[in-house]
């Protein structure tokens, strides 16, 4: 691995993006934004895209024509770029959501070579991405959480009775989700029970694993920021709320109101009591040190008549200057360049190997 002498040579810096996840277009937006503001005269930058079949490749991130209502994609007609190339990156940032990149995946690959990067490590990835999971470790924290059900693909084959009798305790409405997708791909509400099968069934398109989760009623969606410092200690941003205009079809916060036809809406910082938000921004770390994050983390919540519940948390949120995670911490009080620029110093500041 090449070693980092400032004043002296360009730290090589890799963004990964793209990726087989569902999430390979928010990838693509996010790496477009993010190089565009990162210096070019301090680092020696290297775009690397990852198409939906996983091959990688030599891009560049400049989609000049991509229709409007749509989202880029890593082209396939580009040279190939060699996985033993990432050895000689002084850091990688990987812009990647969801499985196969998120998940600790990527994060794993970079151990073996022993290269830094930008985020959360190979277990708090994985932890992160499975929801299941995450809610078990949450628990134990003592985070607050709606109540859920795991569906196992047996589970669902081999004893569904068992299956719905405890998806069905859960009482209507729910929501159905893959456990390992992002950005409410594959997220369906269910009302009726006669809409439990198909729901599943959509779900699993995404992920065989599938969890079902008690509807908030009532709720605030509500989203923090967390970021590390050079010492390690994870600091919370302000809170923001999401809003889905009440004009349209969108029952939540799905896939097109987050990034495609603009029906939602980011309220930074949200119109919440003081301490509410002191609880959110408290509850924002302990959820970030529970599953041992690095580096960057947005955590979700729902605001509830009933009280605060904990909802997930992304190690690696999406990051163009219109997303939560970065405008969250613009108003308090980080550009998004210097929000890049400190990600990319605390990769570079922290060992590699065992930490």
């Amino acid at each position: 691995m090449s070693q980092v002498t400032p004043g002296t040579v360009r730290p090589i810096l890799m963004v990964v993006f793209g990726g087989r996840s569902s999430e390979h277009g928010v990838s693509c937006l996010t790496a477009h934004e993010v190089l565009a503001v990162i210096d070019r005269e301090r680092y020696d930058v290297r775009p690397v895209g990852i198409t939906r079949e996983g091959r990688w490749v030599r891009e560049t991130a400049d989609w000049a024509d991509v229709a409007p209502g749509t989202l880029p994609e890593v082209r396939d007609d580009l040279p190939d770029f060699a996985w033993e190339e990432l050895r000689t990156a002084d850091v990688v940032f990987p812009l990647l959501h969801g499985p196969w990149g998120e998940d600790g995946t990527v994060q794993g690959l970079l151990e073996m070579a022993d290269v830094r990067y930008v985020g959360a490590g190979v277990l708090a990835s994985s932890v992160g991405m499975d929801k299941p999971f995450t809610k078990t470790v949450f628990a134990a924290a003592g985070l607050p959480q709606l109540a859920h059900v795991t569906i196992m693909p047996w589970q669902w084959k081999k004893d569904r009775a068992r299956a719905e009798a405890r998806v069905r305790a859960l009482g209507l409405p729910v929501f159905v989700k893959p456990a390992r997708a992002g950005s409410s791909s594959g997220v369906v509400m269910v009302e009726s029970w006669d809409h439990l099968d198909a729901a599943v069934q959509a779900a699993r398109e995404f992920d065989p694993k599938v969890i079902v989760e008690a509807a908030a009623r009532n709720k605030r969606e509500v989203e923090c920021g967390v970021m590390q410092g050079l010492d390690g200690i994870p600091v919370a941003s302000v809170v923001g709320e999401i809003t889905v205009d009440a004009d349209t079809e969108h029952e939540f916060y799905d896939f097109e109101a987050k990034y495609l036809d603009g029906s939602s809406t980011n309220v930074i910082p949200a119109d919440i009591s003081q301490t509410d938000s002191d609880r959110i921004r408290t509850y924002a770390v302990q959820a970030f040190e529970a599953i041992g994050a690095e580096g960057l983390a947005r955590v979700d919540f729902f605001l509830t008549h009933d009280g605060l519940v904990i909802n997930e948390i992304n190690t690696m949120p999406g990051f163009t200057p219109f997303s939560m995670f970065p405008r969250l911490w613009e108003a308090t009080g980080v550009s998004y360049a210097e929000l890049v620029e400190r990600l990319i110093a605390l990769a570079l500041h922290r060992d590699t190997g065992l930490r």
